[in-house]
């Protein structure tokens, strides 16, 4: 009987642990991907992507989790034509030949409660290298409107560009150092 109650209490410590998990679907109104980048050391240029799409996987419990992201690098845009084709060209992101960017992240780190940080690999003109996400904003709440929850925080990092190859006008024009800024919000399935 002892056994029995045992592994019946075994079995839903197991269920609670795997119910903690959940699937939240980025939300692309709620969210963006910028880069910063200087120019001839003065001025600071900035661009974004405005389609992009995701799911996040997150255990608050166990505090692991997973993201998928995909951007779709001809979305870009800097508020200026001739500047967005120079971007999208085999210059800097080779967009025809290289469509989309894709960040997966499974290293997730917490402070409390709250993502700290999220390390994954990013490929982008179609080589991968890590990259690390570090929060400077967390947090998770009840949507009144959605009647769900939902998570999501401001992420960034820096990168150095010439890892994917993207050498062009560097370091006279821009560094190799480019700041990439993530504003993520992703709804809970």
């Amino acid at each position: 009987m002892k056994k029995a109650l045992l592994l019946t209490a075994l079995l839903a410590a197991v269920g609670a642990a795997q119910a903690q998990s959940a699937t939240y679907a980025i939300d692309p109104s709620h969210t963006a991907v910028t880069f910063e980048a200087k120019h001839f050391g003065t001025s600071t240029l900035r661009g974004r992507w405005d389609k992009k799409e995701g799911t996040v996987t997150l255990d608050k419990a166990a505090k692991t989790g997973k993201v998928e992201f995909t951007i779709d690098m001809a979305s870009l845009t800097t508020g200026t034509a001739p500047f967005d084709g120079h971007l999208k060209s085999k210059d800097f992101f080779a967009v025809e030949e290289f469509p989309t960017a894709k960040f997966v992240g499974d290293k997730f780190t917490f402070n409390g409660d709250k993502v700290a940080s999220v390390a994954g690999e990013l490929t982008l003109r179609g080589k991968t290298n890590p990259v690390t996400l570090t929060a400077t904003n967390f947090n998770c709440y009840e949507n009144p409107r959605l009647k769900r929850e939902v998570c999501g925080g401001d992420f960034e990092t820096t990168i150095q560009r010439s890892q994917w190859g993207i050498v062009y006008a560097m370091p006279a024009v821009t560094p190799d150092a480019i700041r990439l800024l993530v504003q993520v919000e992703a709804i809970k399935q």
